[in-house]
């Protein structure tokens, strides 16, 4: 079998990038698939082929990819006398996922003022905790104001 590198492009920058995911919280295989996906061919690459580029077993990709799938990240291209599925990223799918998040900020933040608020006997502590939740707050506010800058920034109309 031929090295990954020289068959698929980017993947050294795609194990790196993913690396990088799976140290935010990302479970490190969807993070590898995901990553691979973002240098696909247009047709997108089936299973068995991320099974080939990344080294790993097709059960694997699998599970990857249904959680991808779960989190809008991926989809299956079906095409008329193929057997076989193809994945590819879904195109707003990264616009999607940081939108979905952005409610977790304020609950958040009610959280850590809770705390602040429990923990009145440490001004030091509450200080800090009050911050943390005003920037939270900030977060919470400004990240879809953002993606309708980038949108419109970039000739999309804002969804």
């Amino acid at each position: 079998m031929a090295e990954p590198e020289r068959t698929h492009p980017g993947v050294e920058r795609a194990e790196r990038a993913a690396a990088m995911l799976a140290a935010a919280g990302m479970p490190r295989m969807p993070a590898r698939v995901m990553m691979a996906l973002v240098g696909s061919p247009d047709e997108g690459y089936s299973a068995a082929d991320l099974a080939a580029r990344l080294g790993v077993s097709p059960a694997a990709v699998s599970g990857a990819v249904r959680y991808l799938e779960s989190m809008r990240m991926v989809h299956r291209l079906s095409r008329p006398g193929e057997r076989v599925a193809r994945f590819d990223l879904i195109d707003d799918g990264w616009r999607s996922m940081v939108v979905s998040q952005t409610p977790m900020y304020g609950r958040l933040a009610d959280d850590i003022e809770a705390i602040a608020d429990d923990n009145a006997d440490a001004p030091a502590s509450v200080e800090r905790a009050r911050e943390i939740a005003g920037f939270l707050r900030y977060l919470e506010k400004r990240m879809p104001e953002l993606v309708v800058e980038w949108q419109e920034s970039t000739g999309r109309s804002p969804s």
